[in-house]
């Protein structure tokens, strides 16, 4: 196909979106935005993670800086400048390699939110296990519990999405103040610790770490699962504002990209400053740095439930912003006629797509009670969010490809070269995701299971678009 007609095609597409999108109310700011993009990065039980290094978890930080973090801001960066529309990737990925792949982009982002809300309900009760003390232990474990605090979430999740971001982007807003105080709190407990000497295990040390399959397997997740999230805001590009969405992304990207290093960085240290590698709670390991450091305080028995109780604030506006974010995803695939009508319908008054809100609340609320009828094993967990987070880490893929191969792409050698070095460490996480790091009973079975999970949510995807491919013609 000639470029002038690929280019014309190009203009058209976008000019449906952009019509579609005239229908949104416009609500978001950029201070919205670099809040949203904050509470959309700032995973807590990362740093969880990072800590399993040791005192050479700043030299891996640094590394998932270089060689992932501001690589994926500067593509981000290119790509909202050049497709500015609501449904960010989706349409990133349908506009420039077609529509099979923007779809099974949106598909697996739909399941990878399924499957990450479906876990709210053990967060919650972890966190309350904390907030009652040692005679609450047993609520960590408590199915009915899980079941019960995690149905209510998804319910108020459906309610407030249906209420549109006028609601939502306050929430959305608190969240990611409530995370900055969070780390600010972390820091009052931990520094005094910290500069008297009395660790569990050394916060930093700049040295040549050593690198093993084990110590990879962690880099995988602090680069691509603690720093990836710019591309959230591009999702809602058809709801800002400002008349200019690129400059908007760009401007909230700048600002929250230095703070978000430095959270990450700090937290990692408190982690260490009260908990030693191999005794670090990775479902919550802010509410064992609160609970530990509250100990030593006057008054820590009123301290820790009161902080605590921001941590779950957090996280429920975490999954409120994620939640919102995907359900734009079905609408917008809506728009291509790609699901039913019923997806793309908009509330007469708020302009939310209640239709796929409802599903995805639906499908949440299904993952749970299955999630919770099974066992719920340290490896089964993991098997879980490893599975989820890899369907998420293609959609990644994809997004560094475009600058590369995608057709019509004229991206400077600056942006494929940091397209490139993503591209390299998402795929890096891909590989090694697979692997327990975990001792469980049978490795391989594990690797097979969550390979052959990935394997088959694309091979439905591809198969349902081919079918509402075939369905539009006839």
């Amino acid at each position: 196909m000639p470029s002038s007609e690929r280019e014309q095609q190009f203009l058209q597409a976008e000019h449906l979106v952009e019509l579609k999108s005239a229908e949104l109310k416009k609500e978001l700011r950029l201070t919205d935005l670099v809040l949203t993009q904050i509470l959309y990065i700032v995973g807590l039980s990362w740093i969880g993670y990072a800590a399993k290094l040791g005192p050479q978890n700043l030299d891996f930080w640094l590394a998932a800086v270089v060689f992932f973090y501001i690589p994926s801001g500067i593509v981000v960066v290119h790509l909202s400048r050049e497709m500015p529309l609501e449904g960010g990737l989706y349409q990133w990925a349908k506009l420039r390699f077609g529509g099979l792949a923007g779809f099974l982009v949106a598909f697996n982002l739909w399941f990878y939110t399924i499957i990450l809300l479906s876990e709210v309900g053990i967060t919650i009760a972890n966190n309350l296990s904390y907030a009652v003390g040692p005679r609450g232990a047993w609520i960590a474990e408590s199915k009915w519990v899980i079941l019960t605090s995690g149905i209510a979430t998804s319910l108020g999740l459906i309610l407030l999405a249906c209420r549109g971001l006028a609601l939502g982007k306050w929430v959305h807003n608190l969240g990611g103040a409530t995370l900055l105080l969070l780390f600010v709190i972390m820091l009052v407990l931990a520094i005094p610790h910290w500069i008297g000497g009395h660790v569990a295990s050394s916060p930093v040390a700049l040295s040549i770490p050593a690198l093993s399959l084990y110590s990879l397997n962690i880099f995988g997740k602090m680069s691509f699962g603690a720093l990836s999230g710019f591309e959230g805001v591009a999702i809602f590009a058809g709801e800002y504002r400002a008349v200019d969405a690129a400059r908007s992304i760009r401007q909230s990207v700048f600002l929250a990209a230095p703070l978000v290093c430095v959270l990450f960085i700090l937290g990692t240290a408190c982690v260490l400053v009260f908990s030693r590698p191999g005794d670090i709670d990775l479902v919550s390991p802010v509410a064992q740095i609160v609970s530990r450091g509250s100990q030593s305080m006057g008054g820590g028995a009123y301290f820790a439930p009161v902080i605590l109780l921001l941590l779950l604030v957090a996280r429920i506006t975490q999954v409120s912003l994620i939640f919102n974010a995907t359900a734009r995803l079905p609408m917008v695939a809506g728009w291509d006629h790609l699901l039913p009508a019923w997806f793309s319908r908009l509330h007469p008054r708020h302009k939310t797509p209640v239709g796929a809100i409802v599903f995805i609340g639906s499908m949440t609320i299904l993952a749970l009670i299955l999630g919770s009828a099974g066992v719920g094993s340290q490896e089964a967990v993991q098997l879980l969010s490893n599975a989820s987070v890899t369907l998420y880490a293609l959609t990644y893929l994809v997004m560094f490809a475009i600058p590369l191969l995608g057709s019509g792409e004229t991206a400077p050698w600056s942006v494929r070269l940091a397209a490139l070095s993503g591209f390299a460490t998402t795929a890096l996480y891909v590989i090694l995701s697979i692997f327990p790091i975990i001792t469980v009973a049978n490795p391989l079975a594990f690797t097979l299971k969550v390979g052959g999970t990935v394997l088959a949510v694309n091979l439905f995807g591809g198969l349902y678009f081919w079918y509402a491919q075939a369905k539009r013609r006839r």
